[in-house]
């Protein structure tokens, strides 16, 4: 996913989010609501907050944190969403809430981060594809600090 990103020109802060979007289902903490089918549905939260802990900026946290609510918001504002999620994206999807209400658009489809919210959300489903190979982990690493020490300077 992260490589889709950095093909679509993406910012690092970005690029990480697409990185680390599922770090959330690494964990085994009290609060996590896992299904055995699907994994765990409050992923995205606990990722936010793991980011945030670690001294990730507020930027990446919420595009993580919103990688969920993404799908929610196009599966309500695009008829034809729905029809190209996966299986185990169908039953996450209902376990998450199905489809925002009204009053759920209005609230996320004002945030500022929107277009890159529901561009991680694109590049999630295009990185669906297991038989797909892509960089390791190693090829993000001068990134990663990047983003750490930016974050470290900005909360000075």
């Amino acid at each position: 996913m992260a490589w889709h990103a950095r093909q679509a020109g993406a910012d690092e802060e970005l690029v990480i989010a697409a990185l680390l979007h599922d770090i959330g289902h690494l964990f085994d903490e009290a609060e996590k609501v896992r299904d055995e089918r699907v994994g765990v549905v409050n992923h995205d939260e606990m990722g936010k907050r793991w980011l945030l802990e670690r001294g990730f900026s507020q930027r990446l946290a919420m595009l993580v944190g919103g990688h969920v609510d993404a799908k929610r918001y196009l599966t309500a504002t695009n008829p034809g969403y729905m029809e190209r999620l996966s299986p185990a994206s169908v039953e996450t999807l209902r376990l998450q809430g199905g489809p925002m209400t009204d009053e759920d658009l209005a609230a996320y489809g004002a945030q500022p981060e929107l277009r890159d919210m529901l561009r991680l959300r694109s590049w999630d489903e295009m990185a669906k594809d297991s038989a797909w190979t892509g960089p390791d982990l190693e090829s993000y690493r001068a990134m990663l600090i990047r983003q750490l020490d930016a974050s470290s300077q900005a909360a000075v």
